[in-house]
């Protein structure tokens, strides 16, 4: 057999199987041999990857290359890493093609493909496209083959070389071969979710609620998570849907990463480029622990994911089950998600800064200054509030009780601050934190080491006496005593201070241990 013929008796080409935001990459082989025909794929592909060999055998049937009479064996390497999903049938077909000698390019290995191929060789858009960039740019490749309607979403890397294809007869005509390109419509929509819209509101629709408001932005100044707990109707979810509105804008390398998980759901459309608000997520009190982390395969992501460098809103906190609760506690310490499964394991980002609504009590009215009677026994009122488990509201660093609203505060009218107004002192304060945040891996108060806010403030007993004191007492714990300084840091740069002092370490405390 000649050298020519041993080139073209096995055709590759690469492509990526994602796990979370990264993946791996997967070489693709086509062999032709003889046999019954058929074709065989191996390489652990799920039902939807072996199901490319039928896409594959129809489309080349329709562009004029059937290949019902030959064999094809096609190997998808690393053959322990599992293939999911219709992206792999674009490199299948390229790999198939150079084994038939209808592709002439040698170089085919050395780009990324990414497409699922329709009946009549069009080529469809698919889910994942961006993270399967970034894998491949970080892997060393610089080429990529994606389908014409996921261009934009393509482009919203700007440093790698995209083709965008229409059709598999074009793709083989710009790898050098011949094949008449169908006159059919290019295929530039895909099936995705209904994104859930979000009702966002500004600051000054806010009436009263003086304590909630100060306590919202010391929070978006610091990246801290938050309760609010009071009366139904104090504006426990308003304050809460006015967050988004007062938090700075992200940077480009997080909007960059809010899009890879977008893309993985298949919501990110890139047309109008990157999206630099920050994501805003309010699940139904209904929801699973499984929905809420995700990774029922790889690939896929959870809500907490989807609230990565944005705000999860959980309203009637109480209302959720155990097991979604307790599932928090994990990834808001470590900002991420650790996801072992059958299949395997991966790392989903969970960046997300956590706002809990919650009543006092089942009825919802047991709050002193409410003025109206609570129906609860005690016993009822300690039931509901066991459900915010203690471990869990450790790691919350601001609680806040709320009071009614007063027909006083309604007769403010306009009164009140604006979000804008606001979201300029809380750009100050994070501005502040880069500076002195620039040499190290964390950018927020919320997530500085408390040892290290010690060691760089030199703060003496007389400033952490009220600190001190509240842990010796129990009523605070370490954890909680870092986070207290954290809150108290944020209240420093919020007062244009240079560092906290006790003031600021009372006013902290206060908003970390308040009861009714």
């Amino acid at each position: 057999m000649s050298e020519e013929t041993i080139g073209h008796a096995i055709g590759r080409a690469s492509a990526v199987a994602l796990w979370g935001l990264g993946g791996k990459i997967v070489s693709i082989e086509a062999g032709v041999s003889a046999g019954l025909p058929g074709i065989d794929i191996v390489g652990l592909p799920d039902t939807s990857v072996s199901e490319s060999r039928k896409r594959l055998r129809a489309a080349l049937a329709y562009l004029g290359t059937p290949v019902a009479t030959q064999h094809l064996t096609i190997n998808l390497t690393p053959g322990t890493v599992p293939k999911v999903g219709t992206g792999f049938d674009l490199g299948i077909a390229v790999a198939v093609l150079r084994a038939l000698g209808l592709i002439d390019n040698d170089d085919t290995a050395d780009v990324i493909h990414c497409g699922e191929i329709g009946l009549d060789g069009r080529i469809r858009p698919v889910t994942g496209v961006l993270p399967a960039l970034h894998t491949g740019m970080q892997a060393g490749f610089d080429r990529f083959v994606v389908p014409i309607g996921n261009a934009s979403e393509a482009s919203l890397l700007g440093r790698a070389r995209i083709l965008a294809v229409a059709s598999l007869a074009e793709l083989v005509n710009g790898y050098g071969g011949s094949m008449a390109v169908p006159p059919l419509p290019a295929v530039l929509e895909m099936d995705r979710p209904v994104p859930v819209a979000t009702e966002l509101h500004d600051l000054g629709e806010v009436q009263g609620q003086t304590e909630g408001r100060f306590g919202l932005e010391v929070a978006a100044a610091g990246g801290h998570n938050l309760l609010l707990r009071g009366t139904p109707g104090a504006g426990k979810t308003l304050l809460a849907q006015c967050l988004p509105g007062i938090l700075p804008p992200l940077d480009d390398d997080e909007a960059v990463e809010v899009a890879t998980v977008r893309s993985l759901r298949g919501e990110l459309d890139g047309s109008d480029g990157l999206d630099h608000r920050p994501p805003f997520e309010a699940p139904h009190h209904r929801s699973t622990a499984s929905a809420l982390i995700g990774g029922r395969r790889p690939g896929t992501v959870g809500i907490l994911s989807r609230a990565h460098r944005g705000v999860l809103f959980m309203d009637e906190a109480p209302e959720f089950s155990r097991d979604v609760l307790e599932a928090l506690r994990q990834p808001m310490e470590a900002r991420r998600i650790h996801i072992h499964r059958a299949w395997g394991s991966m790392v989903l980002p969970a960046s997300f800064q956590l706002v809990m609504a919650a009543n006092p009590c089942p009825c919802g009215v047991g709050m002193a200054g409410a003025g109206t009677d609570c129906r609860c026994t005690p016993l009822d009122k300690r039931r509901y509030r066991s459900r915010l488990s203690g471990p869990l509201l450790d790691r919350v660093d601001l609680q806040l009780e709320l009071l009614p609203v007063s027909p006083a505060d309604l007769r403010l009218g306009g009164a009140q601050e604006t979000s804008e107004s606001v979201a300029a002192r809380v750009r100050e304060a994070r501005r502040r934190q880069a500076e002195r945040f620039a040499d190290c891996r964390w950018r927020l108060n919320a997530e500085a080491p408390g040892a290290w806010l010690r060691d760089h403030f030199a703060l003496t007993p007389a400033v952490l006496s009220d600190l001190d004191r509240a842990l010796d007492t129990g009523r605070i714990t370490m954890r909680g005593y870092d986070r207290v300084l954290r809150v108290a840091t944020t209240l420093a740069d919020l007062g244009g201070k240079t560092g906290p002092d006790p003031d600021t370490m009372r006013t902290a405390l206060a908003l970390r241990t308040q009861e009714t």
